[in-house]
């Protein structure tokens, strides 16, 4: 039904009325000092002594250790805080910090133009925030919210403002939320410091659940006393019933929905008291495996729970009524990943490692024994995860065993490493070097992450459990065809090439690498060479030629980019200036115009892949050709003749970046080149061209370090380098670790090397390891500085 045209006429004049005294009113009253209306929007601020500051002087009532007020619920001291006020006058409250009239928003939240939030009498006191009906004697206290440490207050926000025109302060209680509004900001931010300063003052509330630890740790040598305090305590104990509130205490108010992840969460308190329903759910399911990783994932997206689910889980893990049947056994499976996984904080952990010992006195040589023996040591370990447990690292835990890692070598079988949760990258590595019998290698060697898009090195104090949780996760997200992420174990470093046995294994790696550096591009030489190079891979795999030995596809034997640049370059229309001209082009193409282009296109793409396969085949051919010239010649001479005409490039060896150079030396403004990072130095090359555009010994650089995420730089004598770079870390890395290695190793030629000062430093790692990679902050001083010693020398050909 139409509203008649009377009403509308009111509510438009409603409206605008408002409108006006948004925007003019402030001004109006300032300039005709009307003292009534300034009172009414003002606010007062009682103290001590003064009047216009807020020095808050309060006292907060001390609890005694007696036994009867530690069973004192939180509720009833929370009671015990309001002062019961009499009729007296709201203006005389000698309690009272601050008082003024605040707006309440209107009740369901919805704020409408012709609707006003209704104005109320509000007094902050030093245990409550209370309001009235009005400022005048014997007025009616409408509701009081009392201010504990757990409580909360938001700033006010722009976006409030914008929308309503008030300034917003929202304080959060125990059961109650007061959204107040005000037209002034100052006046909003002072009661925002006032509810703050408050809260502040309040000592930390302790639940139940907490006095009862510290009774339990008190009297931990007293087994009657324990058992009285178990009995008489059903929150320490399983319970089958639902959860209403947390164990622990956590702060009223929405939570930061900044935490990590797609999922989205609630309050602190609702999710502690969710994952207490998922705890009871755990006990029926048939295959818990999904259930425990989502409990794992919260704990990690929200880190304060972590306290909260060990308390729980020790709760149902106390007296159930079945110890050792199914649902009991999958909450201890639980607390073992928890372990391995979380560190609980000092007063949990040490009230967990109470609840392990008298499990094992109450039930030896149960199940639940060995999972708190196995939950014992894994605390002892445990330093922190970055992803929660994969599905089948949570299997083996639920076992109590130890995964099996595969790592691929290059030129060589995968090896099988058993690893824990707490197994690291260098623990791996070291343990690879040492059964491949590469102890003795003055080169480095590291594990590196391969993937469809990248292959980057893992850091030595990388927990591998974490890796293979994102292998785990990547494989959700990639397609079918793309191949699965893996473990590699290659070189890290070359600090000696020439010197590697031909016969060994290490050699067959370099091996490996080498033609790696040729298919990525990183080799620069010619056709000719690299049809060569092709042959003698051929030769190392297949032995003589042979119509019926299996050939690899041409993108296994020869850089795929030089194939792509014979193709004639892609003809770009340059775009239309004419805005009409743009239009009519944008007209044609949705008809048959854009038809007839889109076939064009097309024709266009399959000649040319046609004349791609054309090249391949010719190429084919002509490496098929110089593998028949290589008749006899033996796999280990091949790969060494392979080795041998890589290392003519003056670069091998070095590990090369795609950079985006700032400031180069050869006075360009911008342009992609590549950073090479040797054992010895550090070269500039421009893509495709073998001879460096400069290099300088690690004597000349007075320091590098990172300038931003994705900027690094480099001092040189009296110069900076700026490059932008996606690889900030991995450079900083690698080059830490040659300067590492200078300082810590002898000369690889000398014949009977002096014992190094560093052997017997359990700091430094074994040789032939990457060393650990030290983390990478940005505000700290720059871990990659390097200050060159006066007279250092480098053995660079390079430097004078």
């Amino acid at each position: 039904m139409p509203f008649p045209g009377g009403l509308w006429w009111l509510l438009c004049c409603r409206q605008g009325f408002t409108l006006l005294r948004r925007d003019y009113g402030e001004a109006d009253r300032e300039a005709d000092g009307e003292a009534e209306e300034e009172e009414e929007a003002s606010f007062e601020l009682r103290a001590q002594g003064d009047q216009g500051s807020l020095e808050v002087s309060l006292c907060q009532p001390t609890r005694s250790s007696s036994g009867s007020e530690r069973s004192l619920l939180v509720a009833e001291e929370m009671r015990s805080l309001i002062v019961e006020k009499g009729p007296e006058p709201v203006e005389d409250d000698p309690d009272a910090l601050i008082k003024g009239w605040l707006q309440r928003e209107v009740r369901g939240g919805v704020k409408t133009p012709w609707i006003r939030p209704r104005k109320y009498w509000f007094v902050l006191t030093p245990d409550s925030l209370d309001y009235y009906s009005s400022n005048e004697k014997g007025a009616r206290r409408l509701g009081s919210l009392v201010l504990t440490s757990l409580c909360s207050v938001l700033w006010p926000d722009k976006q409030t403002y914008k929308e309503t025109g008030y300034w917003s302060v929202t304080v959060f209680g125990r059961k109650h939320c007061y959204r107040l509004y005000t037209e002034r900001l100052k006046e909003a931010v002072r009661w925002v410091c006032a509810v703050q300063k408050v809260i502040d003052s309040k000592a930390p509330v302790q639940t139940p659940t907490q006095l009862l630890m510290r009774d339990v740790e008190e009297h931990c040598g007293s087994p009657e006393v324990l058992e009285q305090i178990y009995r008489c305590n059903p929150i320490l104990r399983y319970t089958s019933s639902p959860l209403y509130a947390p164990l622990l205490p956590f702060p009223y108010g929405s939570l930061d929905q900044s935490a990590p992840g797609p999922r989205s969460y609630t309050t602190l308190r609702d999710e502690a008291v969710k994952l207490f329903n998922s705890l009871q759910q755990l006990e029926l399911e048939r295959d818990p495996v999904p259930l425990m990783q989502g409990v794992l994932q919260t704990c990690l997206d929200l880190p304060p729970l972590v306290d909260e689910i060990y308390c729980q889980l020790v709760k149902q893990t106390t007296e159930p009524p079945a110890p050792g049947g199914q649902g009991d056994l999958h909450y201890w499976q639980l607390l073992t990943c928890m372990s391995c996984t979380f560190l609980p904080s000092p007063p949990v952990l040490r009230f967990l490692r109470f609840h392990l010992d008298r499990t094992e006195s109450r039930f030896p040589a149960s199940e639940m024994a060995k999972y708190a023996c196995f939950i014992r040591e894994a605390l002892g370990k445990t330093k922190g995860r970055e992803c929660v447990p994969s599905l089948e690292e949570i299997l083996v835990l639920m076992r109590r065993q130890e995964m099996i890692c595969t790592v691929h070598c290059p030129g060589a079988p995968a090896c099988s490493v058993a690893i824990s949760s707490h197994t690291t990258a260098q623990e791996v590595a070291q343990e690879l070097v040492s059964r491949l019998g590469l102890s003795q290698s003055p080169n480095l060697f590291a594990l590196y992450e391969q993937s469809r898009r990248r292959e980057h090195p893992v850091g030595s104090a990388t927990l591998l459990a974490d890796v293979l949780t994102r292998f785990e996760n990547l494989a959700g997200e990639e397609r079918e065809q793309d191949p699965p992420c893996r473990l590699c174990f290659k070189h890290y470093g070359f600090l000696d090439t020439d010197n590697v046995p031909r016969e060994s294994l290490e050699f067959a790696l370099l091996f490996e690498q080498a033609h790696e550096m040729v298919l990525r591009g990183y080799v620069p030489t010619s056709e000719e060479t690299l049809q060569t190079l092709a042959a003698l891979r051929l030769q190392s795999l297949n032995s003589d030629f042979s119509t019926h030995a299996p050939f690899p596809r041409l993108e296994e034997l020869f850089p795929p980019h030089v194939l792509h640049a014979r193709l004639p370059a892609p003809r770009h229309r340059p775009p239309a200036k004419c805005r009409g001209a743009r239009l009519r082009a944008g007209l044609l193409a949705g008809g048959l115009w854009g038809q007839a282009l889109a076939k064009q296109r097309a024709e266009r793409d399959q000649r040319l892949r046609g004349r791609l396969r054309e090249e391949g085949a010719s190429t084919m051919a002509a490496i098929l050709e110089k593998w028949k010239l290589l008749q006899g010649m033996g796999r280990p001479e091949a790969m060494a003749a392979y080795v041998a005409l890589v290392r003519e490039w003056p670069g091998f060896g070095s590990t090369l970046f795609d950079v985006d150079v700032h400031a180069s030396p050869v006075g360009a403004a911008r342009q992609r080149l590549w950073l090479g990072i040797g054992a010895k130095a550090v070269s500039l090359y421009k893509p495709g061209e073998p001879e460096p555009l400069d290099s300088f010994c690690y004597g000349r650089i007075s320091s590098f370090g990172a300038s931003d995420s994705s900027t690094f730089r480099i001092s040189v004598e009296d110069r900076d380098l700026l490059f932008e770079t996606s690889q900030v870390e991995e450079i900083a890395q690698l080059l830490n670790t040659y300067l590492t290695s200078a300082a810590t190793r002898q000369p690889a030629l000398s014949p009977e090397p002096a014992p190094s000062p560093a052997a017997s430093d359990p700091s430094v790692p074994p040789r032939g390891l990457c060393p650990a990679a030290r983390p990478w902050q940005q505000q700290q001083p720059p871990v990659g500085s390097f200050h060159s010693q006066p007279g250092a020398q480098c053995g660079h050909a390079g430097c004078s």
